[in-house]
């Protein structure tokens, strides 16, 4: 934003969006009336400047009520441009063209997505895979990088080419491919059958759902997601993700613990 406007004379209102971009914080509730609000009367935007107009970006309209925060801070709204690089011709203009209201999404605009992601799971990553190294070997070790890699990474990529229109159901597609390499490899290495057929189901079982998981934060990186759509597919779907995933944990934990008795 800072870079698109440099040189421009004017204010930017910052709303805490805790990290999340415009979009996905619309339909999550932190991008909305009540925060706009809130951060009017926090920098005495009033005593500020003279005029009474909002500039928002279009995509944050679905959590803003622009009646609402007329009514309760005196501020009129209007939405701007898509992208922050159109803003300045907006502002010469104050007309928005219909190429700056177009949601493209090309592999670019989701692949910028990915280091964000990555931030997030570079910890967990790091802690499953030395504890599955030192406990189940590299097979398990690897099978869990990759299954977190591919919905942190290789989902967005992957995306327009998924089948099915829920984030969740083509992460589980995504996560059951990507792990099958890895049960295979479960069930052809050296122990005994019991070690084998328990290490395949717990791979089968845990590792999917959590690139499915992963899957379910690129839901602002298409335009065929809603607040309400994506409220009901987590509805659906989340439970049945933990238990898949717990299932698969205590399958593993069990085959571990029996395997490191000597029992199986």
């Amino acid at each position: 934003m800072r870079s698109a406007l440099a040189g421009v004379d004017g204010y930017i209102l910052v709303l805490d969006t805790h990290v999340i971009n415009v979009w996905c914080a619309a339909g999550k509730g932190t991008f909305s009336t009540d925060e706009l609000v809130r951060r009017i009367e926090a920098t005495r935007l009033h005593s500020v400047v003279t005029h009474r107009r909002l500039i928002l970006p279009q995509l944050g309209a679905s959590g803003v009520a622009a009646h609402e925060v007329k009514r309760r801070s005196g501020f009129g709204v209007t939405y701007g441009p898509v992208r922050a690089e159109d803003l300045p011709a907006y502002l010469e203009t104050h007309q928005v063209t219909p190429e700056m209201r177009r949601v493209h999404f090309t592999m670019r605009d989701r692949v910028t997505l990915i280091p964000i992601e990555m931030v997030h799971v570079i910890l967990p990553l790091i802690v499953a895979t030395l504890i599955l190294y030192f406990a189940s070997g590299p097979i398990f070790a690897a099978a869990a990088a990759v299954a977190i890699l591919a919905g942190a990474a290789l989902f967005p990529i992957l995306l327009p080419w998924l089948p099915t229109r829920d984030f969740s159901s083509q992460g589980f597609i995504l996560g059951g491919l990507v792990v099958l390499p890895f049960i295979i490899a479960a069930l052809s290495r050296e122990a005994t059958w019991l070690q084998r057929v328990g290490g395949a189901l717990a791979l089968g079982l845990a590792l999917p759902p959590v690139t499915a998981y992963l899957s379910l934060n690129f839901t602002g990186a298409t335009t065929f997601t809603s607040k309400t759509g994506v409220e009901r597919e987590m509805a659906t779907y989340i439970p049945v993700m933990a238990w898949l995933f717990g299932s698969g944990v205590f399958i593993w934990i069990v085959t571990t613990a029996l395997r490191w008795l000597h029992i199986a």
